[in-house]
């Protein structure tokens, strides 16, 4: 069995620097490595009506923006396998089977699920598809006998979740699927890039992100507004870099090279950090350089995602191969899943011949 990544985003809205720094630079660097034998990367629209269910709408007109964030990045549909989840029914299918191995208990002690229940105000009104999400996911993972699954750290308890219904599936059936494994991000700071705002997510409906498709005035007007130290009040005075959305974001995304460049007073982050909290150092002053250092990032991206609007059929037409490429491997698993299962009536000789003896002479 080769090594296989799988993972996706939710189409809820575009993508952000979030998404960016906790998964998709790092899914660009493993298609370019080549170490991993297939990679299948899908907009989970099924997942994302679980909470967005009187609202399609949403969902159907953000599947090309999430594709384009996609291919804007550097995802490659000639080295990676780009596909809608609802185009492939064996994830339903599979996901039926996976309902019967796990307990509601199991799946109300969840903390991610917690959290986003939580969040979303469902604690008095609970809808069944989003509840059982976990297990959903599940079997996206499980379809493609993925290896490896590329998140942050908040999805944790998911991917141990999967874990748990897997060892389940191949203890009652068979050794047929595979225990995938998490790969978190390995920069600290980008394990959950906080918001605009200094709040603990950057978050689409906190309205605190930065999109990836956001023109360099729109990001600027962004990183001029970022939470900073709020007893900063004079350049003199000294600041606190703990809790300082700035420094977070710069943690995240400058490199050495950028201090050369941008700003050749400072060696390192370190030396800003240092001159930041001894005083003397403004906070517009940081956001400049922070400014320098994302559109560096950014401004590739813009000019890439430009390119692609320009042909929206073809982007449709590269996620319609993605996904029929995708079910062809789904379908693979099922059919071992059926067998396993002794559910694949129809092509099971041995059972028609059985049943044919048991009732030829009554």
């Amino acid at each position: 069995m080769g090594k296989i990544i799988l993972t996706g985003d939710r189409p809820t809205g575009k993508l952000h620097l979030g998404h960016y720094v906790g998964s998709l630079c790092r899914r660009v660097e493993l298609q370019e490595e080549g170490a991993y034998d297939s990679m299948f990367i899908f907009i989970a629209d099924m997942q994302a009506l679980t909470d967005n269910a009187d609202n399609p709408e949403k969902i159907r007109q953000n599947i090309i923006e999430v594709a384009l964030d996609y291919l804007s990045v550097g995802l490659n549909p000639e080295k990676v396998t780009l596909f809608i989840q609802s185009r492939i029914p064996e994830l339903s299918e599979l996901t039926m089977y996976f309902m019967n191995l796990v307990t509601v208990s199991r799946l109300q002690r969840n903390p991610t699920v917690k959290t986003e229940i939580q969040v979303r105000n469902f604690e008095k009104s609970l809808p069944v598809g989003f509840f059982t999400y976990p297990i959903s996911q599940a079997a996206d993972i499980a379809a493609f006998k993925a290896t490896t699954v590329p998140v942050g750290e908040d999805q944790e308890p998911m991917i141990e979740q999967t874990r748990e219904i897997v060892k389940r599936f191949n203890f009652i059936y068979g050794p047929v699927l595979q225990e995938p494994q998490i790969m978190l991000p390995s920069n600290k700071a980008c394990l959950r890039l906080p918001g605009t705002d200094g709040k603990a997510k950057m978050s689409k409906s906190l309205g605190n992100c930065i999109y990836l498709s956001d023109s360099k005035d729109e990001t600027w007007q962004k990183v001029r507004s970022m939470y900073t130290d709020p007893n900063h009040l004079r350049v003199e005075d000294p600041g606190s870099i703990e809790g300082n959305t700035v420094f977070t974001y710069l943690d995240a995304f400058s490199e050495k090279k950028d201090f050369a460049e941008f700003l050749p007073e400072y060696e390192s982050l370190e030396d800003l950090k240092a001159h930041y909290r001894k005083g003397g150092l403004g906070d517009m002053k940081c956001k400049k350089f922070l400014m320098q250092v994302l559109d560096r990032r950014l401004e590739k991206i813009r000019l890439r995602r430009h390119e692609f609007e320009k042909d929206i059929p073809e982007v449709f037409n590269i996620l319609k191969k993605g996904s029929f490429k995708a079910r062809e491997v789904a379908a693979q698993t099922l059919d071992e899943v059926r067998r396993a299962m002794k559910i694949n009536y129809f092509e099971d000789e041995e059972l028609i011949r059985q049943q044919a003896e048991k009732f030829k002479n009554t």
